[in-house]
């Protein structure tokens, strides 16, 4: 396994960042080690432990620098040294399944959606410690904790939803007649048209971005009433309500940027922040990237986030990107990984690093969403309640190895692509998808 970055949590360097972190949640990280509830040393870490964590490169440096802060923290309680290795978006599913299935590598790692359901046999058994936590902090949210359980037990430890919204120059909006964000599909397309007329237009991501590209195209086909597959988990993707979607999906596609068919996950940010569009869907770290930046004020203070508009449906329906932290078997130290995890997950830990991340992950567990990040600034809003709306993967189905497969074959996002681009007809496009479906929901 090629790693392209990795982060050895030793030496005074997160010492610092550690002591850095006080926010209003009290006393510095010796103070939430002093006051470890009894219930932790059922995961007493083995004798000689040490981990390693695989996790997706971090869009925010606070959310980083107090993830390594609090991992230090954990080092110096416990004695357990954590590598943290890190990679891009797209590259942690590949990476996680070959090490899942070659039984060597990370210990542990922060994946994406559903993606432990690719190799549920692969992972340590965490109900002991979900159910601890779920009692300790308030529960998890619905839609997170689908993304950890099968089959009555938890295969995987929910994190955070990873928020969705428009971001938009209010600026430009107004420029083009709008003293308002429309709140409808159809009113939004307007919006894009005349954005595009005045040459400050918008962009979605058509690539095989893991965040962005499945969240819009799942926006679309929901939006229009669509579903890939019904309760029973029946392939019904060829439906009125797709072609809807699709037809939809090309009139927005028009008024884009050139080169959205190609975009991951970081290409939309970069147009964004380069001038080139005025108007796209992203996490909060677009707007903090703006406002870091001296040389991009004007922009810092121009942006606004809203929701996604609501379609025919009648409802807001968004996919939210989602992580999770899985164990795998091969790991030598399982109760060294549970007692990270649930350090990681104390009230004073947690809310540091929410805190930290400045709104751009949303809490797994209903305690922290008295965090104050979320009414700290109007931006925020959108994202606030991510981990409470979300609809999972493969809805209206069971999420399984079949949502996680279709998800990481990108069928959703390939079907729009091929679409709008033109290389298929929406029937034949809607049709392709639905063959790549059958395959995985057999």
């Amino acid at each position: 396994m090629t790693i392209d970055r990795r982060t050895l949590l030793k030496g005074t360097a997160a010492m610092a960042a550690a002591g850095a972190l006080i926010g209003p949640f009290g006393a510095r990280r010796a103070a939430a080690q002093a006051a470890a509830p009894a219930s932790a040393a059922m995961f007493t870490p083995e004798e000689g432990a040490s981990l390693r964590l695989l996790r997706w490169v971090p869009f925010v440096k606070g959310e980083e620098d107090a993830w390594n802060a609090n991992t230090q923290a954990f080092t110096e309680a416990t004695g357990v040294q954590v590598t943290i290795d890190q990679e891009s978006w797209e590259d942690v599913r590949p990476k996680a399944a070959v090490a899942a299935n070659v039984g060597t590598g990370p210990d542990m790692v922060m994946s994406w959606f559903d993606d432990p359901f690719q190799y549920p046999d692969k992972l340590v058994d965490v109900t002991d410690l979900c159910t601890m936590l779920s009692e300790r902090h308030g529960g998890f949210y619905e839609g997170l904790a689908a993304y950890g359980q099968q089959d009555g037990k938890w295969i995987s430890t929910p994190l955070c939803a990873i928020g969705n919204a428009i971001c938009y120059r209010d600026s430009h909006m107004k420029a083009v007649g709008f003293n308002e964000f429309p709140t409808d599909t159809d009113g939004f397309l307007k919006l894009c048209q005349a954005l595009k007329e005045k040459g400050t237009p918008a962009g979605f991501p058509h690539g095989k971005a893991v965040g962005d590209g499945n969240n819009y195209a799942h926006w679309l086909l929901w939006s229009h009433g669509g579903q890939t597959v019904n309760e029973a988990g029946e392939v019904v993707i060829n439906s009125p309500e797709t072609a809807a979607a699709i037809e939809y999906a090309k009139q927005l596609y028009a008024t884009f940027i050139p080169g959205t068919e190609s975009w991951l996950d970081i290409n939309n940010n970069r147009a964004f922040l380069a001038g080139e569009v005025s108007l796209t869907a992203n996490g909060v770290s677009l707007y903090y990237a703006a406002m870091k930046d001296p040389a991009m004020a004007e922009i810092a203070q121009d942006i606004r986030t809203v929701n996604l508009p609501i379609g025919p449906v009648g409802q807001s329906v968004e996919l939210h990107q989602t992580s999770t932290i899985s164990i795998f078997n091969h790991c030598k130290f399982p109760n060294a990984a549970k007692a990270y995890l649930e350090f990681m997950f104390r009230s004073e830990n947690m809310n540091r690093w929410l805190e930290a991340a400045s709104a751009y992950c949303c809490q797994s567990l209903r305690e922290f969403e008295a965090n104050p990040v979320w009414t700290s600034n109007p931006i925020h809003a959108p994202y606030a309640k991510a981990s409470q709306s979300l609809r999972v993967n493969g809805y209206a189905g069971p999420l399984g190895p079949a949502s996680a497969g279709a998800m990481a074959d990108y069928v959703l996002v390939d079907m729009f692509a091929e679409a709008v681009t033109g290389q298929r007809s929406t029937e034949d496009a809607i049709a392709n998808a639905e063959r790549r479906l059958q395959r995985y929901y057999r």
